[in-house]
């Protein structure tokens, strides 16, 4: 059984991808507690004391408009996290899969496949292409965008944060003008199964079956859970990023490799939810 050690064991993803692959990998979580990948010197101590034949670097700073405050903590976990997980895998010879974004293009000539070329707009998204740069060519990349799940308390996602928000009786104001591609945790990971079994020091893109508006993803959201949905209200781009670390307008991400694992759309991804 292929061995994998994984960051981010315990955040929205890698939770999930472990429930559901369990019983085809042999996982290795690299917990906070055990190492500290900001830490050269910590990160070899455990990298050298396991024996794996992938790590899978899921951990993250995600914070996309927290990270303009505090650069320095998402410099630090988004790249020098990273390069030192890399260099101390590359040291041991063993296989690498690296967790990207959707974030590193500028929404601005979508839609975006495997071979777009990057252009981060905010500092978030700079640390993770330039986490790209690292490890580009000599190991997997693996973009995605905009994960949902059915429930994880931890760490609420789009559909939940919406969902919550509305219940809550919240007015909500999104963005009419604009595209994101809203991705399924369940299909991250069947994806990821095959991925982790024919690795290629590849990009590729694992994202969900359509695209779009935030304001059309609310109305679903509402729709699905009985909500009311006269309390979502449109708003352009331009009004929404006011005062925001600014983000890509038209994140419509695609794939022409994920020829393996048919990801479902957002409508399609909703049935899943209880």
């Amino acid at each position: 059984m292929l061995k994998v050690a994984i960051t981010g064991s315990t955040g929205l993803i890698g939770t999930r991808l472990i429930e559901l692959l369990n019983n085809d990998f042999d996982f290795i979580p690299l917990l906070q507690k055990e190492v500290d990948i900001t830490n050269k010197l910590s990160v070899n101590k455990k990298i050298g004391s396991i024996n794996f034949d992938i790590l899978l670097h899921l951990a993250a700073y995600t914070n996309v408009d927290q990270a303009e405050k505090e650069r320095e903590k998402a410099y630090n976990l988004n790249l020098n996290g990273t390069r030192y997980l890399f260099e101390a895998v590359k040291a041991k010879s063993k296989q690498f899969i690296y967790i990207s974004t959707e974030a590193v293009f500028d929404g601005k000539n979508p839609p975006y496949y495997e071979d777009s070329i990057p252009n981060p707009l905010g500092y978030y998204a700079q640390t993770k292409f330039e986490a790209e740069e690292i490890v580009k060519d000599k190991a997997m990349i693996v973009r995605i965008a905009y994960p949902y799940r059915t429930y994880f308390k931890r760490k609420p996602d789009f559909v939940w944060k919406i969902k919550s928000l509305l219940e809550n009786g919240k007015e909500l104001f999104m963005m009419t003008d604009a595209k994101i591609t809203l991705t399924f945790v369940d299909d991250i990971a069947y994806a990821l199964k095959y991925l982790l079994n024919n690795y290629s020091p590849e990009i590729f893109h694992i994202v969900g079956g359509n695209s779009l508006s935030p304001y059309d993803a609310g109305l679903l959201i509402a729709q699905k859970f009985k909500l009311n949905n006269k309390l979502i209200k449109s708003i352009t781009y331009d009004e929404y990023i006011k005062n925001k670390a600014i983000k890509p307008k038209c994140a419509e991400i695609k794939s022409k490799k994920n020829n393996f694992y048919k990801m479902k759309t957002f409508q399609q991804g909703l049935n899943y939810i209880f």
